[in-house]
């Protein structure tokens, strides 16, 4: 039987999500949201740079979408610069019964400490009412910062700090807002976006150092969070503009749990616009871009992840493998206790139904 899924924003990863929606013989198409007036009117299959059609047509109202009574929706409107705004979303999906499934946003992948009790109790009530529950993923907050790690720590007779890392070159990221407004590239130094304001990065990542502590059945005293920034040294160009000497060019930040005061838990990134820059921080383990787990206990591991794909760079695989992430849980959530769900409680996404000669 198939599940009647709808997508919700079709950018860099909703797009993406749309293209496996349309092709996977798991899911029917119901709808697609966009909040561009471009995209309104045009063929779903056309927004997922796919040939051909599909019959279903962009809408801008959130009400068309819950009309059509999908069992999921696939929720990738950006959340990092309108969380509120993304929260309300999910919350009328919730409250009428549809199951969500998304990258955003990203606090609701594990709620519990990184944000209000109230908030969450909200979420929790409107699920619980609707019957439907919400599980939010990705890579990194996702599957490189809980899934992979708490497998790993599974088979470890003591461990004494996970460490998760992205070490990436972003010259090729098609993303205006999250290139300038979110990781603040070609800013002055100094000159701190709002990811960097103090206690943001700590929120923003507080769900994976919470969701990891919570696996490993430890206590978080507290969160801290640092950030580096390095200045182009001339000016150069990258896929969403220019890059002007003396503004930022490579940033290199890092979230601690702490238990006492010692870094039990740390997620770390080392973003670069060129390969050149600060070559004394941590490198990839492909060129591009790669993600690492490091686990120091008994046994210790280090593991490299390099996404690749035939279609694009390690920007697109690594959007591609959190598009796939969160369309390969959507039977299971769907199938799942209402409420908030999280990579602790569901079961074991295998990737059932991908196989394709």
């Amino acid at each position: 039987m198939t599940i009647r899924v709808a997508q919700i924003g079709t950018g860099n990863c909703g797009s993406l999500t749309l293209r496996q929606l349309i092709e996977d013989p798991r899911f029917e198409l119901t709808g697609v949201w966009v909040s561009s007036a471009d995209k309104l009117g045009k063929d779903a299959a056309e927004l997922a740079h796919l040939d051909g059609t599909t019959g279903v047509r962009a809408v801008g109202d959130l009400s068309t979408i819950i009309t059509d009574a999908p069992d999921c929706v696939v929720y990738c409107a950006m959340g990092d610069i309108r969380p509120k705004e993304a929260l309300a979303d999910v919350r009328a999906f919730l409250e009428a019964g549809i199951n969500v499934v998304g990258s955003s946003p990203g606090f609701l992948a594990y709620p519990w400490g990184v944000i209000g009790d109230r908030a969450i109790g909200r979420v929790e009530s409107v699920a619980r009412q609707g019957n439907a529950s919400v599980f939010v993923t990705g890579v990194d907050p996702g599957f490189v910062t809980d899934l992979l790690p708490l497998a790993l720590a599974g088979t470890c007779a003591r461990v004494s700090q996970i460490r998760t890392m992205e070490i990436a070159d972003y010259a090729t990221y098609d993303g205006a807002t999250v290139m300038f407004d979110v990781m603040g590239f070609g800013n002055e130094i100094g000159d701190l976006p709002f990811l960097y304001q103090p206690g943001v990065l700590s929120a923003a990542w507080g769900v994976a150092i919470r969701q990891l502590a919570a696996g490993l059945g430890v206590e978080i005293d507290e969160i801290t969070d640092s950030v580096e920034q390095e200045p182009a040294p001339e000016d150069f160009d990258v896929a969403v503009g220019t890059i002007k000497k003396g503004t930022v060019a490579a940033v290199r930040f890092q979230i601690q749990g702490l238990v006492g005061s010692e870094p039990v838990i740390v997620v770390e990134h080392i973003t670069r616009l060129r390969n050149d820059l600060r070559p004394d921080w941590a490198q990839p383990a492909q060129e591009g871009g790669s993600y690492r787990v490091e686990i120091t206990g008994e046994p210790s591991y280090v593991m490299d992840i390099c996404p690749t794909s035939r279609n694009g760079d390690h920007n697109y695989a690594a959007i591609l493998a959190a598009a796939g992430r969160i369309v390969n849980a959507i039977p299971d959530v769907v199938a799942a206790e209402a409420g908030v769900r999280t990579t602790l409680d569901l079961p074991l996404v295998a990737g059932a139904g991908t196989y394709r000669r």
